[in-house]
């Protein structure tokens, strides 16, 4: 079995786990819950060995890369953070609800890489703007960023919903974590994804100036991750200054989440250095 062919299989593991996980929230059976755990490990722990293939596998062909350089091997590698990221607070919140909110992104993320007709699976030769030492440390710290604002992304709907149920007599959402600890949570897993975002941009920064000559160009790859960067930070300096909290915050949290998005897939369709990403 090859590194597609498993991280495929992943790909519906990962599916298995969003719907059990969907399955305990909308009919209330903790043992649907448990079963979306231990499939998530399952999904996580065939993740991890596709990722470790796919770097054997570019060995063998004389080609000898990190599996991080291209849309396909990011998306996978985005999957694996949030599910990791996800299974985290599970165990220091012993709260299975959380993961019908985050684990469909994960599903999604390895689905549209693994059944989109325009992604190619085939591990290629790396352009010359990607030989780089500055590979593996930019890719991943932009991805763990991403992974945490996507978990931040599914707190907010969390949020926004359980801020509607005042007087918490809604049977659905009494099975939600607490308000304080949702919005805390989403705080928290922003900071972290704003953390490792700024490192991410950084490294980018020194890694282009190694590829290209300069630090910084305004390419629209590069511009994106700054808005993305300003909305985040706007977020954290009002929650500071002003302490925002709840409805305000999770708008935020969403936007923040959106320009992700765009930084990540709609920028691709732009003509630009980074278009080595599709």
């Amino acid at each position: 079995m090859d590194s597609s062919n498993l991280l495929s299989i992943t790909t519906f593991i990962y599916g298995l786990a969003a719907f059990f996980y969907i399955f305990s929230f909308v009919f209330k059976k903790p043992f649907a819950g448990r079963l979306g755990t231990w499939t998530s490990l399952a999904g996580v722990s065939g993740n991890i060995a596709g990722i470790i293939l796919r770097w054997v596998e570019s060995y063998r062909l004389g080609i000898g890369h990190a599996p991080l350089s291209n849309l396909y091997e990011s998306l996978v590698f985005f999957s694996l953070v949030i599910m990791v990221i996800y299974l985290v607070i599970e165990r220091s919140y012993s709260n299975r609800i959380i993961g019908a909110f985050t684990t469909p992104i994960a599903f999604l993320s390895m689905a549209y890489a693994s059944l989109s007709p325009n992604i190619s699976d085939r591990i290629q030769p790396l352009v010359p703007a990607l030989k780089s030492n500055w590979l593996i440390a930019h890719v991943i710290s932009c991805f763990i960023g991403y992974a945490a604002f996507a978990i931040a992304f599914g707190l907010s709907i969390m949020l926004l919903l359980k801020q509607k149920d005042e007087k918490n007599e809604n049977p659905f959402l009494k099975v939600f974590p607490d308000f304080k600890i949702l919005d805390e949570l989403s705080h928290q897993m922003i900071m972290f994804g704003f953390l490792f975002l700024s490192a991410g941009i950084i490294t980018g920064a020194v890694w282009a100036n190694s590829a290209w000559g300069r630090y910084w160009g305004w390419d629209p790859k590069e511009t994106w991750s700054l808005i993305t960067w300003f909305v985040y930070a706007t977020l954290l300096h009002a929650r500071f200054t002003r302490g925002w909290q709840g409805k305000r915050l999770a708008y935020l949290s969403i936007i923040g989440f959106s320009a992700v998005l765009f930084t990540y897939f709609g920028v691709n369709l732009l003509p630009g250095l980074h278009s080595y990403g599709q």
